[in-house]
Parts: structure tokens; sequence; C-alpha cells
């Protein structure tokens, strides 16, 4: 056996004494928010599928109707002979969701970040890049693997974000801002207006990552993008969370598309998306833009749940959307309290460090639109009961 079997079993030892040990569990999508574990039928507050899509049968039909007429796989990469028709067909789709020039399908939102960032700063070497605290995991890796330093804005802190912008980078080659549309694990929304006036009066490149959005917030579900047409540069977005099937696009100019087209590694070396994702993606689209009454209902379940944990006195922070933190601080005691909860058949995971600021471990709990009222206050009160 290799001698690094050693160094896991300490790594190993050093995660569980910090409270980050994580493990996997077999699991089951289910119907009106709920959640098949290991054999139990659970209230789910965990995953991301926000308008409960990955069920609906139109997606299910359309992704088995595409793989009988286009087979099971797309046989090879974008550029070699993996392009059909319903790819081109698709991406101009999602221009126009997008209200942009043209637009790129990718395999996963995390490839889409970790590639275009670096394919982005190969255009312009030396750019100053300018990037939220809390962006992404998967964008600060773009920014790393990319040799790229960043210069870190406090949380949606715009004022700081124009100080960092007067004093940084003025004789680089360009200036790029990387932002999200609503953050993942706080729930809350980037002033965009504002960012989109920072970029355009400063001349800097602005890049939103929507995957938190697409399909939920924006007219017709398009995100808060879709509100300032032709104003943000790039926008990526995923189709795995709201939309409820897999993969991720980049949407921008088309001079944009052409360039990562020749230039972004993950889009040129990986396989193409298969014909069954590329169905359950279409049939989405059919679907989101008609959905505003479920959009309302998600708002709506997000000021309930805000103020079912304020009166518990636990803290949501800035949370305006239909993801709500439950700020519990030490990771042992999160952990703690999502498996009490977990006991109750409730699924609330518990998020740690590295993933959230130190101090800041939580339930992250994601609300589906299949949730009723009801769901909220057994929530609440299993919360209270399980403290």
């Amino acid at each position: 056996m290799s001698s690094l079997n050693d160094n896991f079993s300490e790594a190993l030892r050093a995660i569980e004494a910090r409270g980050q040990h994580r493990s996997l569990r077999s699991t089951e999508m289910k119907p009106q928010g709920r959640l098949q574990l290991e054999g139990r039928n659970c209230l789910d507050f965990s995953s991301n599928d926000y308008l409960n899509l990955s069920q609906h049968p139109l997606l299910i039909e359309r992704a088995s109707e595409w793989s009988k007429k286009l087979g099971a796989g797309a046989g090879a990469s974008r550029l070699v002979t993996g392009t059909r028709e319903a790819h081109l067909a698709l991406e101009a789709r999602i221009a126009a969701f997008k209200g942009t020039e043209a637009a790129l399908l990718f395999a996963t939102g995390w490839q889409a970040n970790a590639a275009v960032v670096p394919a982005l700063l190969a255009a312009a070497p030396g750019a100053a890049v300018f990037t939220d605290r809390l962006i992404h995991a998967s964008l600060h890796h773009g920014c790393a693997a990319a040799g790229a330093k960043q210069h870190r804005f406090r949380h949606n802190d715009l004022d700081h974000l124009e100080e960092l912008l007067a004093n940084k980078g003025a004789d680089s080659p360009a200036r790029i801002i990387i932002t999200e549309s609503v953050f993942s694990m706080d729930g809350d929304m980037a002033d965009l207006a504002r960012l989109v006036d920072i970029a355009q009066r400063l001349d800097a490149f602005l890049y939103l990552d929507e995957a938190h959005a697409t399909g939920v917030v924006g007219p017709g579900g398009a995100g808060l993008s879709a509100g300032f047409p032709g104003s943000v540069d790039l926008v990526m977005g995923t189709f795995s969370k709201a939309l409820g099937c897999f993969g991720a696009y980049v949407a921008g100019s088309r001079l944009l598309c052409d360039y990562l087209v020749n230039t972004c590694s993950s889009f040129i070396f990986s396989t193409a998306p298969p014909p069954a994702v590329l169905g359950a993606i279409d049939a989405a689209f059919e679907l989101v833009p008609l959905m505003d009454r479920k959009r309302a209902h998600l708002g709506e379940l997000g000021d309930t749940l805000r103020r079912g944990l304020s009166t518990l006195g636990v803290d949501s922070l800035n949370s305006t959307t239909h993801i709500v933190p439950a700020i519990v601080g030490d990771a042992g005691e999160a952990v703690r309290l999502s498996e009490a909860l977990a006991d109750r058949n409730i699924v609330a995971s518990a998020i740690r460090p590295p993933t959230v600021p130190p101090g800041t471990s939580r339930l992250r709990l994601a609300l589906r639109a299949t949730h009723s009222h009801d769901d909220i206050d057994m929530l609440v009160a299993a919360i209270r009961a399980s403290r």
C-alpha cells in the first residue's frame, strides 16, 4: 500500500477534529418538497430543485424522447464531431432567454467558472481582478488557476469596490469585476443596477454568476441580468438548480462566445452534453417563463421562514430570497442541530468552513415551490425543539 495512506488518515483525523468531516448518504427526490433519505420520507430543505422541475413529467418525457432520437451520448467534444443542431438551437434559445447575442453550453457551473476565468485573463495578461469575498469556490479556483491576484471587496459592499477600483489596477490592461446575483450560502442579492453603473463608468468587464438566480428571479425567471439587457458582459448560469436538470451556460456577446470557443479549455476538451440533457433543458425553458406564481410563492415562503427564525433569535443574515441561512456559529453545533432535525425527518444540511467563513456555520435552508406554509411552520417548530 502507498505511504500516502498514512497522510490520508492524518488529514481525515484533522478534518474530524475541526468538525468538518463529510460523508455520502443515499437519497431520492420526491414530489411536494420531500426527499427519501435512507428509507425515510423527509421534508427537504437542502436541495436546489427550487421549482421542483427535476420531477416534472415534461422534462422526463423530453429527455427520453431526445435520447431515443439522437442517442445516449454526443460522441465527441464540440469542436470535433460533438456539435449537433440541437446544441446550436438550444444555445440560441438561451441567448434569447438572457437577452444576449450568443450563449455556450458547458458541462457544469464549476467547470464553466473554473475555466472561463483563466480564458478571460489570458486575453489581457496582468488584468486587475475585483471579486466579492463570498463568490463561489469555482470562481476563486479560476482566479488561482490563472495566477491572478484578487482585490477582494467586502461582501456586497459596493462602496468598498469603488474604493478599490479607484486605487488598484488603473494601469492594468483591463479590470474585471466578478460577483454573483444571488449568493448561494447567504441568500442575498447583489445591487446589479449599481454594479452595472460602476462597471460602465470605470470601463470594467462585469462577470455575473447567476447559478442560483436562473429560473427564480428576474423577468420570467431569466435572472437579474435580464433586467439590464446588454449591460452585463458575461453571465454564467446553471440548469442543475431551479431548472431541474444538468449543465451550465455562459451568455454574452457573439465576440465573447467566439473567443471562448477557441480558448476555454473546458469547452474545447470536454465531450459535448448528451441529448437527454439537452431535451430536459429544452423542456425547462418552455416551463420557466410561465411559473410566476410559483416564484411568488417561493418569495412568500422565504419571508415566512425569516420571520419564524427571528422569533427564535436565529440570524438569517441579509437573506431576501429562497435561500435562508440559519446561523449557528460553531461547526459542531451546526452538525448536531442538522442531525437532530434529521431525527425528526427534516433534511437541513449543516454548512461549515471552508464553504462559509469561520464562526458562521449554519443550516442552509433551501426552499422549493412545492413547500407549503405548514411545512415552514413545522421546520421552525423543529428547530425550536432541537436547540
